[in-house]
């Protein structure tokens, strides 16, 4: 950068993006046909006459860059296999609030070697969980509450 080198990723990706977001808010046609073409993309002529740019700008975008392959696949490289989760932690994951593993039915207890085992034979117990996780202030946690 002392040089006045961009970085790689500045020169391959981010440079890209702006110049088609320049584009298509310049209404550019010429620029916006010769990177339509180059990409392969098929943008609907409804799209392209919109009065607000920046749906034509989803439309190739979202052909283009689509967000659901990018998620899905971070999703699947990032986040570890069921296979090597720790023991304690099915344990906590089978636990709600203050119960201890030891509290739970003998019944469900024996639900921890399957679920680690995760087989898909069809005498194998079916388990799925279900996490839904609210954005709370800081300030209304238990423990920040005056007393």
């Amino acid at each position: 950068q002392s040089k006045g080198k961009k970085p790689l990723f500045v020169q391959l990706v981010l440079d890209n993006i702006w110049s088609l977001y320049e584009a298509v808010m310049k209404r550019d046609k010429e620029k916006i046909e010769k990177i339509v073409t180059s990409l392969g993309l098929r943008i609907g002529a409804r799209e392209s006459r919109h009065a607000d740019p920046k749906v034509h700008l989803n439309a190739i975008c979202s052909q283009w860059l689509p967000i659901s392959d990018a998620v899905l696949s971070m999703v699947c490289n990032k986040i570890p296999s069921p296979l090597d989760i720790a023991a304690e932690r099915v344990e906590k994951l089978m636990c709600v609030g203050a119960r201890t593993f030891d509290s739970l039915p003998p019944e469900t207890q024996e639900l921890k070697s399957a679920f680690m085992k995760c087989s898909s034979e069809g005498t194998a117990p079916v388990i799925v969980f279900v996490s839904k996780m609210f954005p709370v202030d800081a300030k209304a946690l238990p423990q920040n509450k005056p007393r």
